[in-house]
């Protein structure tokens, strides 16, 4: 393969004396292969992006390393220095499992206390809502979870937070990559670090972080009284193992069976193809186990915990995976009937999903007179909206279709821990009206009409990859479909440019949400379609959602399996 000069000279000056001995060995290497895994390494910068890095561990500058992950650092840092004024900035700093994670963790507190910051790190691996929770509780200005959430073995990332325990988002993103990228050479990184301004925390942050998850809990006496409920839980090799179990015992269940081989922490992840509990394959070791107690609930985690995966039995004694957006629809309709059972509102409350998360959340939200709002993507939105609305409006619950869900407001982020505790929690009190959590959902798909959604990912790898996927949403945009499945597309959301267009009539209008790279087509049939690139993943994501009236539990299989085929005939109609 022909390398580019330009790309070698870069590959080159990484064989300097300021990289370590491991590094200059792994460029020497790639420079005298001159393939494809040179290019990679070296044709572009990994970018400090609005959700901080993520990418392939190794040496490189398109890599994960700890100069990437230093410069990043340094870069944060200023921007700090410079937004915070004249003061003493705090920080917090936490992990996942991930094969150099604790690497990366310390180099970046070792920078943090270069600079004069106050650091507080966590002892070991720890779920990415703990770091949310440590922001808010210890008075932050920033923090570090250093996680690539549910990507495979090879990837790490770095997640930047802002003083509300939430990502970072306008003005402070574009104010944070605009300081990295100022930092041109690893000599600008202050790798040396003041050790006495880096305290290590533990055991007695995670006990005030469960006291506030246990008081979550609606109906305390109906844990009590379904305590032997038998649920069985795996952390997948990851953070969950820390909190989860202790968060169930805590609010009162008893019966918390674990996959052994599962509990022990693994970057490599041996047990599984993929980490991501949205892969049905990950939770089989833990359904395999289910089988064996007969449970009546499982749950898995990701890597860092903010992702929750559920399998419930159905009628026949099967465990069927429920989606993300199942979890989600299940944990505010119960969330919601329980304050209005216990009279609780006060008129200000309020729910939160993004914009490709299932649309009977509004069904449900109507229907108990609360609030609901749309975001993008991404739980930093959600911690957006908190921020604005905080001492106007409760939060009560929200979630996405990716398997992300947060009750209450003590975190600022996606939290599995509180999930875990909230899912089994509603699963004894379907128990207490004699139902299963399976009966539950087909008893409010048939009082609010059955939603069936289906996420389509389509991999492209690498620069060729990345340059696809822009061409792909460039040709939706330049000729839209104008029917998908024999039914006509009556309404288009562009988001690069806000705006919502009435194809019959053609009236435009405005949507009021920040731009992102999002298009969406809104079928006659009320199917609806979502396109949009990963902002972490090499992928093009396609939701669908398809909807019709449940007319009663008999007919849940057979409608669900008509939707099924209206869904498979949409992929096949856009070529997927």
């Amino acid at each position: 393969m022909n390398v580019s000069d330009e790309i070698r000279k870069k590959a080159e000056t990484w064989l300097g004396e300021e990289y370590n001995e491991e590094t200059r060995d792994e460029v020497a290497l790639l420079l005298k292969e001159n393939d494809n895994r040179l290019v990679d390494a070296f044709y572009r910068d990994l970018e400090f992006g609005t959700g901080g890095l993520r990418g392939i561990m190794g040496a490189g500058t398109n890599r994960m390393n700890i100069y990437t992950v230093g410069m990043a650092t340094q870069g944060l840092s200023n921007y700090l220095m410079k937004s915070k004024g004249n003061k003493t900035i705090k920080v917090a700093v936490a992990h996942d499992c991930r094969n150099n994670s604790r690497l990366f963790a310390e180099t970046t507190a070792n920078i943090f206390s270069a600079n004069g910051f106050q650091v507080l790190l966590f002892e070991a691996l720890r779920p990415t809502p703990a770091l949310s929770f440590a922001i808010r509780h210890y008075g932050c200005d920033s923090g570090v979870v250093i996680t690539a959430s549910h990507n495979p073995s090879e990837y790490n990332g770095y997640k930047a937070y802002w003083d509300d325990g939430g990502q970072v988002v306008e003005p402070h993103d574009k104010g944070i990559i605009e300081e990295a990228r100022k930092i041109k050479s690893v000599k600008a990184v202050k790798f040396d670090p003041i050790k006495e301004n880096i305290r290590i925390i533990g055991k007695e942050t995670d006990d005030i972080f469960l006291a506030e998850v246990a008081k979550l809990s609606l109906n305390p006496e109906i844990i009590k009284k379904y305590s032997d409920l038998k649920i069985v839980f795996t952390p997948v090799h990851g953070t969950g193992v820390t909190l989860v179990p202790q968060a169930l015992r805590l609010v009162g269940f008893k019966n918390i069976y674990n996959v052994p081989e599962q509990d022990i922490p693994d970057g490599n992840f041996p047990t599984v193809k993929s980490p991501n509990p949205e892969e049905p394959a990950t939770l089989k070791m833990a359904i395999d186990r289910a089988r064996e107690v007969d449970a009546d609930i499982v749950m898995a985690t990701d890597p860092d915990a903010d992702r929750l995966g559920v399998a419930v039995k159905d009628p026949k004694g099967n465990y069927v995976l429920l989606n993300g957006n199942q979890t989600c629809l299940l944990l505010i309709y119960y969330i919601l009937s329980q304050y209005r059972q216990k009279n609780l509102y006060k008129g200000n409350e309020y729910v939160i999903k993004t914009i490709v998360t299932t649309d009977i959340i509004h069904d449900i939200a109507k229907k108990f007179d609360v609030e609901c709002f749309d975001v993008l993507t991404g739980f930093k939105y959600f911690a957006e909206l908190m921020k604005k609305l905080e001492g106007k409006k409760k939060f009560l619950g929200g979630g996405e279709e990716s398997y992300g869900f947060l009750a209450g407001d003590h975190v600022r982020d996606k939290d599995a821990v509180s999930a875990c505790t909230m899912i089994a929690e509603t699963t004894a009190w379907a128990k207490s009206q004699g139902k299963s959590l399976y009966e539950l959902l087909i008893d409010i798909y048939v009082e609010f009409g059955l939603y069936n959604e289906k996420l389509v990912n389509v991999v492209k790898k690498g620069k060729k990859g990345a340059d696809e996927i822009m061409a792909m949403m460039a040709g939706y945009r330049d000729n839209p479909p104008k029917s998908i499945n024999n039914s006509r597309v009556v309404k288009i959301d562009d988001y690069s440019n806000l705006t919502s267009t009435d194809t019959t009539t053609g009236i435009k209008s405005r949507i009021d949400l920040q731009k992102s790279n999002v298009l969406q087509f809104f079928l006659e049939d009320g199917s609806k379609i979502s396109v949009r690139p990963s902002g972490t993943e090499p992928k093009i994501k396609f939701y669908f959602s398809a909807k019709t009236p449940l007319k009663d539990k008999k007919s849940f299989e057979t409608t669900w399996k008509l939707l099924d085929e209206r869904i498979e005939n949409m992929i096949t109609d856009l070529g997927l």
